[in-house]
């Protein structure tokens, strides 16, 4: 985005603009010839509606909302979570600012990096509307930056996960700024590190990474996992691994605790519910300490139960009517012509499954597939 686009949004003429049309298509926006700029109302009102879900506060103040920033930026529910506290918090990772913005009530003082210099200055004007006077953006390179660093109480990063082409990164190594050559140094700049890892990343490389010190949270909102967070402290021995899905609960293990758990044998005619975990309790490798916890025998990546589990539940809980052995000749004699399809843990992806059963995915008959003891079973839910 451009200087003089920024501007041009920041007018109060294109301002009146986009809330005459908040409401209204953005394709229709963008061919409407009455309007003096269709193109740059149209794009601002695709992302603003996009953002009452995702960025409400952002919304109500008509913030600017370039593209990738919008798509790369948390969203509030996740940025909320993020319950640090103290004097001075060091966002590495500015963007939008959505992080800088919840970091900024519960600290006295928040410096925002950001390198780009025209999503700088949108993140101060949005910022500004949304009252969050205690937070600096800066514009420059955020490793020099915290070189220059006396301390912080935290620093936090959301690295960019994206290459030069525009592919998506997992490690590390390959996203910028480059955590895992910052690290030492890093260490000894904060009290506390919170870094934000792709979904992808595996909890158990995460903690080898940061070492002594560090804790993961795997976090989900509407049952997909959002973020992996990495918490390190200094002077903290031991850590744990946690899995919170936003709304719903947490549940938490010490390191090392997580794959303590207790085996019984599958008896396929013992089980009336099944329970489905939550996809944070999934990436974190908690389901069976989690299921134990609950009182569930855990098998495959599913919890079941003879009585209906009580209290509430990090997963969601279906009754079984029928549990058969994955052979697709016999499914198909019995199994309707759409199903509602879950599968966790199983060798197969969905088309595989679909094509065997000769049924398309879509609303129908519940069903779930699952991979016990090197057996594949379909489990026909009511």
């Amino acid at each position: 985005m451009e200087r003089e686009e920024i501007e041009l949004l920041r007018s109060d003429s294109l301002r009146q603009e986009i809330e005459s049309n908040i409401e209204r298509n953005p394709t229709e926006i963008a061919l409407d010839k009455r309007l003096q700029h269709p193109r740059e109302v149209a794009s601002q009102v695709k992302y603003l509606q996009r953002a009452r879900k995702k960025l409400p506060s952002y919304y109500a103040v008509r913030a600017i909302l370039p593209s990738l920033a919008f798509e790369q930026s948390s969203s509030e529910e996740c940025a909320a979570h993020k319950e640090y506290e103290g004097q001075l918090a060091v966002d590495m990772t500015c963007g939008l600012g959505v992080d800088s913005l919840y970091l900024s009530r519960r600290f006295e003082r928040v410096v925002a990096i950001e390198h780009n210099p025209e999503l700088a200055e949108i993140t101060r004007h949005n910022l500004a509307l949304l009252g969050a006077h205690n937070v600096e953006v800066v514009c420059g390179s955020s490793e020099e930056y915290v070189a220059s660093l006396e301390r912080a109480d935290l620093i936090y990063a959301d690295p960019d996960r994206r290459n030069a082409e525009g592919r998506k990164m997992v490690c590390l190594d390959d996203c910028s700024p480059n955590i895992a050559a910052l690290l030492p140094m890093l260490k000894t700049k904060a009290e506390r590190l919170c870094v934000k890892l792709s979904p992808m990343f595996d909890t158990t490389e995460a903690l080898r990474a940061f070492g002594e010190g560090a804790s993961v949270e795997v976090v989900s909102l509407g049952g997909e996992c959002k973020e992996v967070l990495v918490d390190w402290q200094r002077g903290r021995t031991g850590g744990t691994i946690k899995a919170t899905a936003l709304s719903v609960g947490s549940y938490s293990i010490a390191v090392g605790e997580e794959h303590r758990t207790t085996s019984v044998p599958f008896d396929p005619s013992a089980y009336r519910y099944i329970v489905v975990p939550d996809a944070a309790l999934r990436k974190a490798s908690l389901v069976g300490a989690w299921c134990e916890s609950c009182g569930l025998d855990n098998h495959g990546s599913y919890g079941f139960a003879t009585t209906l589990p009580s209290g509430p539940l990090m997963g969601h809980c279906y009754e079984i009517e029928a549990i058969h052995p994955y052979r697709p000749k016999e499914l198909k004699r019995i199994i309707s012509k759409k199903i509602e399809l879950i599968r966790h843990g199983f060798p197969h992806p969905s088309a595989t499954i679909c094509k065997a059963l000769g049924v398309k995915e879509g609303a129908g008959e519940k069903w779930a597939f699952a991979e016990i003891d090197h057996s594949l079973w379909a489990i026909r839910l009511k």
